[in-house]
């Protein structure tokens, strides 16, 4: 489960229960919680995203049986106490983020680019549902969406599985009939145009657009492009746009991949007068990729990167873990390492150009921006390439 469950007036009920496990469940108080994974030497900790929740704790591995104990009581019987005083943490949290553009901007342009799916609703709510939203509301959701038996368990370094397995399913046996409803949401993307205005010293802008589905096969190939295109130090937006021209100090691409769909981007921060620059010389790099196939040392240079990346990251004991649940959880592949490197080094420059023209058109792309003086957006993109109407 995650945000993209929640309708109407529950948004951003997930991520509120995510607090809630927190205070305390049938067997541990929230104080006991956190003096139980004191005494292990161990962190606890948890995030919401738009298709999951994850509750993860770090300890040694002959306190596994408490850990687990802990962790399970805290998704399975939550109390709800403090109820009214967590909701007052997570409208601050939502104030926090209000207060970082360079964050904010992000989901400014998710609702932009997917509107009323399920996918654009902001993942911490909104202050007027948080508000709002009742304890029986709040426990209605967690019933329904909090099921042991559609959870996954993910664990990695020195554990044993079959150990683990028979420990948790001895104490909570799983009915395989349950399930939450994964039903996917079609949805046609639009170009168009926001622009939320605050008081910021640089005028912060994201581009978007639609992206992959998390299965698709090409999802390779835009790893290779995203990194190539804004995903490194070499990569061409940070050297076209901030080495040679000095015009930010930060820009990047990204991409998003959810179920039936997927989004990919841009985004830069510049002061208001160098917008119109910025925004010239983004469309032009995007042009590039797009048309002309990228050049054999560069495509090297991109993999390599990429390949670096992954190989780091299977180092850390966490992500090993985040990675096994998040495929077991969203039904992805799980591949091993020889073949995520075959798979990276497979893509060429043929399919990069393909790719590239088919998800990184300017006139196809949505934009979001935030800033004192609309105006100024409103002109830098009046020439039409990017989105289609303001609104």
């Amino acid at each position: 489960m995650g945000s993209r469950n929640e309708t109407g007036s529950l948004i951003g009920t997930t991520h509120f229960i995510e607090h809630l496990l927190f205070k305390g469940s049938s067997r541990y108080t929230a104080e006991r919680t956190a003096q139980v994974f004191d005494t292990l030497g161990g962190e606890l900790n948890a995030a919401t995203s738009k298709e999951y929740v994850v509750v993860y704790g770090r300890f040694v591995d002959e306190q596994m049986p408490v850990a687990m104990d802990v962790l399970v009581d805290m998704l399975l019987t939550p109390t709800f106490a403090d109820l009214d005083n967590e909701r007052e943490v997570v409208l601050e949290e939502i104030a926090m983020y209000e207060d970082s553009p360079q964050d904010l901007i992000h989901d400014l342009l998710t609702e932009t680019v997917f509107g009323d799916h399920a996918l654009g609703h902001p993942v911490l709510g909104t202050r007027e549902a948080l508000t709002n939203v009742t304890e029986e509301q709040i426990r209605g959701y967690h019933r329904r969406h909090f099921g042991y038996s559609d959870m996954v368990v993910a664990a990695a370094g020195n554990v044993d599985h079959d150990r683990l397995r028979e420990m948790l399913l001895a104490e909570h046996p799983v009915d395989a009939s349950a399930g939450v409803d994964r039903t996917s949401q079609e949805h046609e993307v639009s170009p168009r145009r926001a622009f939320l205005t605050k008081e910021t010293e640089q005028m912060h802008v994201c581009l978007g657009g639609r992206g992959l589905p998390r299965n698709d096969p090409r999802r390779f190939v835009l790893s290779v492009l995203d990194s190539l295109l804004g995903g490194s130090l070499s990569s061409r937006l940070f050297q076209e746009v901030r080495e040679k021209r000095g015009l930010v100090y930060s820009i990047y691409s990204f991409s998003s991949m959810y179920r039936e769909t997927g989004m990919v981007g841009v985004y830069f921060g510049c002061r208001p007068d160098r917008l119109v620059q910025v925004t010239e010389t983004v469309e032009a790099e995007l042009a590039r990729v797009s048309t002309e196939p990228v050049p054999a040392e560069e495509l090297r240079r991109a993999k390599e990167h990429l390949k670096g990346r992954l190989i780091l990251g299977l180092e850390s004991t966490n992500s090993r873990m985040h990675r096994l649940g998040k495929g077991l959880l969203t039904g992805s592949e799980i591949l091993g390492l020889d073949e995520l490197t075959r798979r990276v080094d497979a893509v060429d420059a043929a399919q990069v150009l393909d790719l590239a023209a088919e998800l990184f058109d300017p006139g196809a792309f949505s934009v979001a921006g935030i800033g004192t003086d609309e105006a100024v957006f409103k002109q830098a993109f009046s020439n039409g390439s990017l989105g289609v109407s303001t609104r």
